[in-house]
């Protein structure tokens, strides 16, 4: 099934950590000089977009309209994660995934890691306006690559959301895998305004990665899983040679998996007290990068469900605590913010599968902190009215406001919990196909500041998908 994902597919105040004060009041309608209005994108004088009053916007790459970039690849659409770097002549670097599936041809010029994946990382030269300076692909051959982390030697990493290879039945989809050459599940690592060389960092985990996240105070990476109808777990590799010092990732480490202290198993997924924080640790993942025994040109015998579980079984077999769909996360104010989608709510009737996902909530935001070995609540969703099902997460450096793109199933926003406290409108999708169908349930996805936080990228994922720039008075929103 080309260019389908499997959101699309399958859906038919407290204290918090670090001064982060949130609760069931703590969203509140903008006063009515901020309220959300159309805006012309510059690009054309569409309206896609309502902001705040004082803010523009331009979009690029709209692969609805078809782009094709500098170095002849015709652009997939799904754009997804995103990370920026400061590029030459005052532009920026923007390293942007395409969360594709399927087997297929990889797209884009050079050497790709698995011939027969459709997936990629791109790489885009743009002003701080969204003017395209250049573009190309800097990763390819790979599947469903999801979000990543920008790491402070100048390199992005891109993970696949998936464990799709030969040796693996067919995922969510029913397509068969058989003609996959490479295994998948892996993170990659880009150079900003460079090349990938194509080699995964195997000892990172082969699991349905999601984001990465970099604390350089513990030489420490921390990756979410987005196992879709399992529970899903917080990882940590443990390099085995510090990245700065080798010049980036090497594909050797300990993988590891958070435990809740005296809770075995403690099924984080259900509803929880906005502030509620657990001590943890972490429990050592002995076979991280399982190949499944298969024969080449025939299916495989180890089924998707059993081979996506097998990595996060290991660690639940020590105690690791269980969440619902973890997805964007980001180093804010000394912590590891990240997003369980489908948190909050009853607990599911079974480990999986299930079919609408893991989780019964709107939603939940978690910090982690490493040096206090604590996790804490920071704000639950109420209702889809608040917030509906966050996915991927930035931070506005200077102020340390936490960004949330929505997921839902209904209108999606672009929102913010800032340091006051109060979940703030930031964009509203208002997009419109060129056939007169509304796309307002479009998800927003990849949000990433500028180096110099002026402007904020963000993508719509679709196969008609689009990146904006946007930027305005953020501090006057208290972003």
């Amino acid at each position: 099934m080309a260019g389908i994902d499997r959101r699309s597919f399958i859906r038919g105040a407290a204290l918090g950590a670090g001064g982060l004060v949130l609760g069931r009041g703590a969203w509140a309608a903008p006063p009515p000089g901020d309220a959300l209005g159309p805006v012309p994108d510059l690009r054309d004088g569409e309206v896609r977009l309502h902001l705040p009053p004082g803010f523009r916007y331009r979009s690029f790459h709209d692969t609805e309209q078809g782009v094709t970039l500098a170095d002849g690849t015709v652009l997939p659409g799904f754009h997804d994660g995103m990370a920026t770097f400061p590029g030459p002549g005052g532009n920026v670097w923007l390293l942007r995934n395409h969360e594709v599936n399927g087997p297929g041809p990889a797209i884009g010029p050079g050497e790709p890691y698995d011939p027969m994946a459709r997936a990629a990382t791109t790489t885009v030269l743009t002003t701080p306006r969204g003017e395209v300076v250049d573009s190309f692909t800097s990763l390819n051959g790979t599947q469903m690559n999801c979000a990543g982390a920008a790491t402070p030697w100048g390199s992005y990493i891109a993970c696949e959301e998936t464990v799709n290879g030969p040796d693996v039945g067919p995922d969510f989809t029913g397509v068969s895998n058989v003609a996959l050459q490479r295994r998948h599940g892996f993170i990659f690592e880009i150079p900003a305004g460079g090349q990938s060389d194509r080699v995964p960092i195997t000892a990172a985990g082969r699991f349905a990665h999601e984001a990465a996240v970099w604390d350089s105070r513990e030489g420490v990476l921390y990756l979410t899983e987005d196992n879709f109808e399992f529970p899903s777990g917080l990882f940590r590799f443990l390099p085995a040679i510090d990245p700065p010092e080798a010049g980036g990732l090497v594909d050797a480490g300990r993988l590891q998996m958070l435990r809740v202290v005296g809770q075995p198993n403690a099924n984080l997924a259900v509803t929880q007290a906005n502030g509620a924080t657990y001590a943890v640790d972490w429990v050592d993942i002995e076979d991280p990068a399982p190949t499944f025994p298969y024969t080449p040109g025939e299916p495989a015998p180890t089924s998707n469900d059993d081979a996506i579980s097998y990595v996060g079984n290991q660690g639940r077999a020590q105690g690791a605590a269980l969440f619902s769909r973890l997805e964007g996360a980001v180093w804010a104010r000394g912590r590891v913010y990240f997003a369980a989608t489908q948190g909050g709510g009853p607990p599911e009737p079974s480990p999986g599968p299930i079919a609408n996902g893991y989780g019964n909530g709107s939603g939940q935001i978690w910090a982690l902190d490493p040096r206090a070995g604590t996790l804490t609540c920071a704000f639950q969703s109420p209702g889809p009215d608040v917030l509906d099902l966050p996915d991927n997460v930035a931070v506005h450096d200077n102020r340390g406001t936490i960004v949330i793109c929505e997921d839902g199933t209904n209108d999606n926003y672009v929102r913010a919990l800032g340091r006051d406290g109060r979940l703030r409108d930031l964009a509203l999708n208002r997009l419109v196909s060129s056939t007169g169908t509304t796309r307002f349930n479009d998800e927003f996805a990849g949000a990433a500041f500028s180096p110099d936080g002026g402007t904020l990228f963000v993508n719509i994922h679709s196969s008609a998908a689009l990146t904006f720039a946007i930027w305005g008075p953020w501090g006057r929103l208290g972003v």
